[in-house]
């Protein structure tokens, strides 16, 4: 059974990575709507130093694949040419113009006017890391990567994770969630588009095949693994949502691990996309 786990440095990578991008783009929003109050503000920029850290503990696993950690640096080698290096690159712009910016915002150096452009700036930035991610796996020799599930997975992991982070951060700063009590219908939708397309998925799994093995044999509890998924999903969205349906303000606690429970059920997801690694060989069939 394939399920990945020696990719784990990736796995982490990729989704700590697309979830703190999908969280700063909450959190850039939510700033510059210029509802809150100074102290609030002030407050926000502070939790969002929990983005920094996440992607700076995902930066050092991604580096961990390489091997030696030095030969990361090797990466950059075919900007422009290389899917590898322009998803490094535009992971590293964006976690070093986003980093920069909470730096001066919390030592109250970045002007009003120059702050708003720079989120803005930073907020495409993490878009364009967010599409650049799959593409380094839109790989023509691998049939099972090389399909427009690698995208919408890896896309939809931002948008799943990334308002659960930015909902548990903000609450961490005291921010009142109920404010943007639509913000759930984000995750909500991206979880029944993931359904469908984990749905649609495993039968175009059964029409691919090499001259040696079938890609449905690779990960046979496909099936199971991706349900899962859905149910640690569900439970993660749950400990957002039922407080807000009560009318309450989500405590930390429940934030906290309604985040760890999405984050368990796009690793699974991660872990069983790295299992379904199947190179052509000498033919395939699709």
């Amino acid at each position: 059974m394939g399920s990945g786990i020696h990719e784990w440095p990736l796995m982490f990578f990729t989704t700590i990575g697309q979830s703190v991008a999908g969280a700063f783009i909450v959190m850039a929003a939510v700033l510059l709507s210029g509802k809150l109050s100074p102290e609030m503000n002030r407050k926000v920029h502070y939790s969002m130093f929990g983005l920094w850290v996440l992607m700076g503990a995902g930066f050092l696993l991604s580096m961990m694949h390489m091997g030696t950690p030095l030969r990361a640096f090797n990466a950059f080698n075919r900007l422009g040419s290389s899917s590898l290096s322009n998803e490094i690159a535009a992971g590293s712009v964006f976690f070093a113009a986003g980093g920069f910016y909470w730096l001066l915002a919390v030592l109250n150096k970045m002007p009003a006017a120059l702050g708003k452009l720079w989120l803005l700036v930073v907020m495409v930035l993490a878009v364009v890391f967010i599409y650049a991610i799959p593409q380094v796996y839109q790989i023509a020799t691998v049939p099972t990567w090389h399909t427009p599930y690698t995208t919408i997975h890896f896309v939809l992991t931002a948008l799943l994770g990334g308002p659960v982070l930015a909902a548990l951060l903000l609450r961490i700063a005291g921010f009142d969630l109920r404010c943007i009590s639509w913000l759930p219908l984000v995750s909500i939708i991206a979880l029944v588009a993931s359904a469908v397309a984990v749905t649609s998925q495993a039968f175009d799994l059964a029409s691919i095949r090499s001259s040696v093995q079938s890609a449905s044999a690779l990960v046979p509890e496909f099936g199971l693994y991706m349900g899962w998924r859905l149910v640690l999903l569900v439970l993660g969205l749950a400990c957002w949502i039922l407080p807000l349906v009560k009318r309450a303000n989500p405590p930390v606690i429940m934030m906290l691990a309604g985040f760890i429970l999405v984050l368990a059920g796009e690793i699974i997801g991660r872990g069983i996309f790295y299992g379904l690694h199947m190179t052509v060989g000498m033919a395939y069939l699709s």
